[in-house]
Formats: C-alpha cells, structure tokens, sequence
C-alpha cells in the first residue's frame, strides 16, 4: 500500500505560518505542512528556533525528530482514512456532511467549516488567490473540497487530543475553532456517527477508535505511537513502514547528537538537533552475517607468533634520543644503531612508528584555536602517505627501516583507511570521493571561522561552535575558490563517539576510491611490512552500511544520516 502523499504532514494554522513566515514550499495544496524528508523538518525547526532565542532558552528548542514524527503520524492516519474509503466506505465523509447537517443544521455546519478553512488555509486561500467561501465550493479527486474540510478538521481533533503532541500545540491549536464554532460538537460526536459506518482495521473498531489507538496506547511518546503503528497495522501501511523505521532511528539519531555536545548546556546543539540532556554510552553493533567471511592469512605466519613489538610516537621517541644521546635528532636517519641494538637485544623484533606520514596543517590549526597553542596535528589526521618532510622524508625512513632490518626488525606503521584530513591533498583534489551533502544537514550550522585550507584553490571551514566547545557537528565546509561549487563533507566517524573534527569521511561506495585506498595500502606495503589499520572495523561492508546508509531500522549511529 502506498500512502497518499509521499510526504508527511500536519496542520499549521495561519497565524503561527505569519509568525514564523514559514516558506510556501513546507506546504501542500490543502495547507498542510509537509516534511518531503528528515532535512525539510530540520529547516522548519530551525526556524522555530531562532524565533524562539534558544540559544538563549535552550528548553523551548523545537526537536526536528519530533516534527518529522507528528507529520508522520499524521501521514499515517490520513493513510488509514484513505484505504478506509477505498476498501469499506467511499461516501464515508460525504454522508458525514448530510448526517452533521441534519444534526446541527446546515448554517452551523458550513460556518465551522468556514471557520477551520479560514484558519487551517489551502496554499491558494493563504495567498488569497479565493476565498475560503470558494474554495469550500470546489472538488478534487473525487471529494468535494467540503468532505476534504471535515476529514482534516478531524485530522486537527486528533492532533489536539495526542497528549504526545501537547509541547508543539502552539503549530496547530483549536482553541478558536472550539469557542467560535460547533467544532466541538462535531468532533466529539465522531465516534457516534461512525457507529453507522462499517468498522475497520485489524481489530475490526470504529474507525475513531483505532484512529485514536496509537495516542491512547501510548499517549506521552511519539516514538512509542510510530511503534505502535509498525507493529499493530503493518499489513495495512505496507511501505509506509519503511518512513516508520526511518523516523524511529532519526529518534536515535537525536540522542546521538545530545552525546556530541561539547557542552552539556550549549543550545547549539538544541539549535541543530533539538534536543537537551546527556548520555555516555555508545550502543555496540551486533550483526547477523547474511554471507561468508573467510579469512586470509599471508604466507609467512611464522613470525607472527613470536611478534614482540615496540610502539614509538615518532616525534616524541626524537626528542626523547635528542636527551639521550645530547645531540640534536630530527630525522629517522639519525636514530642511532646502539638503540636499534638495544631493542633487539631486549627481544623486540618489530617497531611501530606512530606519526609516521605528512600529516594536516588544519588539524593542528584547529587545535591552537581551541586553546592548545602548542599542540601537533594528529598522528590520524593525514595530508597524503609520504613520509613526513619533517623526519626526514623517505629516504630517511628507508635508511632507518634497512639497520633496523639487519638486527632483525620490521618496521611498522599505521594505514587509516576510512578517512583523510580535511585539507589533504584528496579533498584538494578529489572532494566527490568523500560523503557529502550539497547543503548543511542542520540549518543551525554555520561556518564564518577561519580558513584552515593552505591551498589557495579551495577554503575549508569547520563548523564555528567547535571553536568554544559548545557544539560538535558532522560536517565541514568546502568552496571551491574558482567554480563557487560548495559541499558539506562529513568528518570522519566510527560511530562510538565525537565526529573526528580534522578529517574527511571517505565514500567507498565509489569504485575509484577503493581503488585509491588499495593502492596506498600496497604503497605503504612496500614501505613497511606490517600494517597497523586504524579503525579497521570501518571498512567492513556490514559496519560501513551501518554508519553510513543505514537499512531503515539499523540507523541512528551518526546524525543525519538514518534518510540516506
């Protein structure tokens, strides 16, 4: 079964559309609010928020999660209705009209439609385009706009009954349509006039009452009514499942967001997320294997056993020699033998060189701006897989990598193959091989700080709330100087913690960039032969998916990803 509508919706009343001045584009023919995906009810919260100064009352911050929930849950009733009047009763809402006409009369009647039509307005209405007098005159697919008025207008009651709803009430409050009108007494004679109807559903009710059902199962959570939903009238809503499972892990996805806070009072996060709190646990993944793995051992398991490997932070381990030894050494091949001697004879048989390759100048840049003015760039946040110019480039590592190997050394190093700095040379160069977005996932994000690109081709900017702790958020941003193109590129993430604030998150749905990796991995290879992958869980296909193009009812792991 389809729905309706491809998108979700629910009413919003004139005045708060004039208050807010929401875009024309949040709203469909009949006036209702639609939320084309997850982004769309992050621009309407969004614009909430900022009417609202949370930055300055982080308690009246809009939940886009919650939006996208209710105009779901909306969509979904709507759904319900229509197949209502498909499979059991197609003049189900026009005989409503003669049976509320012979009850209240027909002036009554008309002037509460009137009213509701005035107050909830179609697009043409609100633009005054035709009256609400006209427009009630009219038809579409079938129903006379004056059925369409009365089924909405129930769509409003139930809306205003969900306890769930109460906190965003303000969108769509039928406190004027209850004092001026006979509103009251048709909503509350709805069940009555559909005791002559014939019932529907799973359980075969009154079709208010299992309207009603997921509010009244579980009246103080939208997410527990979405679940309702999915499990109760699965047959019913078919795909419209899916949008289910998708609207449940943006709900994950929001806790998620809450942990990413710097500051556990920020309201930027509240801006961009919506939400407030705290939380320290990551979930742990669990996967159901739907295909073999086999292992792969290279030919000379023999030396793995009897490894005994001494790891050095390589820029440390100089300077520690440097005392050591009371003379200056800055380059790899200037490590003395005696201490390769020393480590072989304590046993050591493999060294890992962490800080091994050119690493981003951003990522030090960033760390100086953020109050540790003497700080180095990540050892994990690389500009390209050369060894560093700093010690000494290649040829300093070969000379050290050749004495280590005469006394029984193998050199190792790191190999982070699920992401790149921010302003390496792939991002210069090649920005469509990493995830992103041509727009901001969360229109609170902005990105006036300073440029951390050293190439004069493209600028790269974080987003500013980094800089005072009080917000972490998924993307950067890159300009491309001489086109004007411009991507929101997503730091790299594994899902367990904070976005890595100095990197770039690669796309290996691309065939090229797994191509690219692999040959850098057969490069590093020949450099040094063990191999210390950084986050290798990353690269699996099941943990990748997971993260990144979550299957609806697997997401949540990193914000804003659940819609793709």
């Amino acid at each position: 079964m389809k729905s309706r509508l491809p998108k979700f919706e629910f009413h919003v009343s004139r005045v708060v559309r004039d208050e807010y001045r929401f875009e024309e584009e949040f709203f469909s023919w009949n006036g209702n609010v639609l939320f084309a995906n997850p982004a769309a009810s992050r621009r309407f919260a969004e614009k909430m928020n900022r009417l609202r100064d949370v930055e300055k009352h982080p308690e009246l911050a809009v939940r886009p999660g919650a939006l996208n929930a209710m105009g779901l849950i909306d969509e979904a009733l709507h759904a319900v209705m229509a197949l209502y009047r498909q499979q059991r009763d197609p003049r189900s809402m026009e005989d409503a009209l003669a049976w509320y006409e012979s009850r209240l009369g027909p002036e009554a009647l008309n002037a509460t439609l009137l009213a509701f039509t005035d107050q909830f307005p179609p697009i043409d209405v609100y633009r005054g385009k035709q009256t609400a007098q006209k427009w009630l005159a009219q038809s579409s697919g079938g129903l006379s706009h004056r059925a369409i008025a009365l089924e909405e207008m129930m769509m409003l009651w139930l809306a205003n009954a969900n306890p769930a709803f109460r906190q965003y009430r303000e969108l769509f409050d039928d406190l004027k349509l209850t004092e001026q009108t006979a509103y009251r007494s048709i909503t509350s004679s709805l069940k009555e006039y559909f005791e002559t109807r014939p019932r529907f559903g799973p359980e075969n009710q009154n079709l208010i009452e299992m309207l009603r059902a997921p509010a009244l199962e579980s009246p103080d959570s939208l997410e527990g009514q979405l679940a309702f939903m999915r499990e109760r009238w699965s047959e019913l809503l078919g795909d419209f499942l899916q949008k289910i499972l998708v609207a449940l892990d943006i709900f994950k996805e929001e806790e998620i967001a809450v942990w990413m806070r710097f500051h556990p009072q920020g309201a930027r996060g509240a801006m961009g997320a919506g939400l407030q709190g705290d939380s320290s646990a990551a979930a742990i993944p669990h996967f159901n294997l739907k295909e073999p793995e086999y292992e792969r051992f290279s030919a000379d398991t023999d030396w793995m056993p009897r490894t005994v490997m001494m790891a050095k932070s390589v820029h440390v381990w100089l300077d520690q020699l440097s005392k050591k030894y009371r003379r200056h050494i800055h380059s790899l091949s200037q490590v003395p033998d005696e201490e390769l001697d020393l480590m072989a004879r304590r046993g050591f048989n493999a060294l890992w060189l962490i800080g091994l390759w050119e690493r981003s100048r951003a990522s030090q840049r960033i760390k100086q701006l953020t109050g540790n003015p003497e700080a180095a760039a990540s050892a994990y946040s690389l500009d390209d897989y050369i060894v560093a110019n700093d010690l000494g480039g290649e040829g300093a590592f070969l000379n050290l990598r050749d004495r280590a190997m005469l006394r029984g050394i193998r050199m190792g190093s790191d190999m982070v193959p699920n992401h790149m700095g921010i302003d390496s040379r792939w991002v210069v160069d090649h920005p469509e091989w990493f995830i992103q977005l041509p727009y901001s996932p969360f229109p609170a994000y902005r990105f006036d700080g300073p440029d951390l690109s050293s190439d004069g081709r493209v600028e790269i900017k974080i987003e500013d709330h980094y800089y005072d702790r009080t917000d972490a958020a998924v993307v950067f941003h890159r300009v491309d100087r001489w086109t004007g193109d411009t991507r929101f590129v997503y730091h790299g993430n594994d899902g367990t913690s904070f976005p890595w604030n100095d990197t770039a998150q690669l796309n290996y749905l691309k065939p090229e960039v797994r191509e690219a990796v692999i040959q850098n991995i057969l490069h590093v290879a020949r450099l040094s032969p063990i191999i210390r992958f950084d986050a290798a869980m990353t690269l699996t296909k099941q943990h990748y998916q997971r993260l990144w193009f979550p299957v609806p009812g697997t997401g949540g792991a990193i914000p804003s990803r659940a819609e793709h």
